[in-house]
């Protein structure tokens, strides 16, 4: 529970700062490194442990899993990925698992961690990669590079500059066809990066706007009266609920950013 000496006010701006280090262009937000770092171990080390651990015969809980999460990303790549490339699968299987469970982190209460970072003497904390803008845009930089590597390597330097330049009005528009090209290009990782970040940032307002319940109320104070039984079974009914339906967000977020990484590799594959 928040302090009695925040305001509402502090008590958002503080779950809304994060950890930081450097100054101007090169200040990192080292919980979104460390955090979103660590996640990324967690999915190698599981991934690992289940491929280790395979049987042929009846598979455990892990394996059966892990085959699900496969099968299923393996089919969507069948079902939208036209060209042939030995990359593209387990991208997708990667980014798939790996914002599912940075979104994941929004679910653990927003008190929690940042409690237990402060008996270590850190100030700020936010557990949520995905609500860094600086994540989620260099994700889908990551992305944007690869569509202009494949574009490149499936179509040559020439194909790509003819296609830029002459689609979709021919030699007389270039011009135009340039701009409307770089138009749709740059937003291919701005609407990736936004679309995931201002989702997973208005859940985390959300849990925090609920927290809000029961700021400046301590322990004691909230089961000897009342108002306070009142105040926490709301919180726990909104917080509840809010978070049976992230579930649904997450997961869809976590799928729409995969899905269209799919469409735009395979587009870069396309020759014309």
């Amino acid at each position: 529970m928040a302090t009695q000496t925040q305001t509402p006010t502090d008590y958002i701006v503080h779950h809304l700062t994060n950890l930081r280090a450097g100054d101007g262009f090169w200040t990192f937000h080292l919980d979104t490194l460390i955090i979103s770092g660590l996640l990324g171990l967690v999915i190698l080390a599981l991934f690992r442990f289940a491929a280790a651990r395979a049987t042929p015969g009846v598979p455990g809980g892990l394996q059966n899993f892990v085959e699900i999460m496969v099968e299923f990303v393996d089919q969507q790549v069948k079902d939208t990925f036209h060209g042939r490339s030995a990359l593209i699968a387990p991208l997708a299987l990667t980014i798939f698992v790996w914002i599912w469970l940075m979104n994941f982190m929004d679910l653990i209460p927003v008190d929690l961690l940042p409690w237990l970072a402060g008996l270590a003497d850190v100030h700020y904390l936010r557990v949520v990669p995905t609500t860094d803008l600086n994540a989620t845009f260099a994700m889908s930089l990551s992305v944007f590079f690869l569509i202009i590597f494949y574009s490149i390597k499936v179509k040559g330097p020439a194909g790509y500059a003819k296609e830029m330049l002459l689609a979709p009005f021919g030699k007389w528009f270039i011009p135009f066809n340039l701009l409307l090209r770089l138009v749709e290009e740059i937003a291919k990782p701005v609407s990736l990066s936004l679309r995931l970040f201002g989702n997973l940032y208005a859940g985390e307002l959300i849990f925090v706007l609920i927290a809000l319940f029961l700021l400046g109320q301590t322990l004691t104070g909230v089961l000897t009266s009342a108002t306070g039984w009142v105040m926490l079974f709301t919180q726990v009914i909104l917080g509840l609920g809010w978070a049976i339906f992230h579930i649904l967000i997450i997961t869809l977020q976590a799928f729409i950013f995969m899905v269209l990484t799919i469409v735009y590799l395979s587009l870069a594959h396309e020759e014309h």
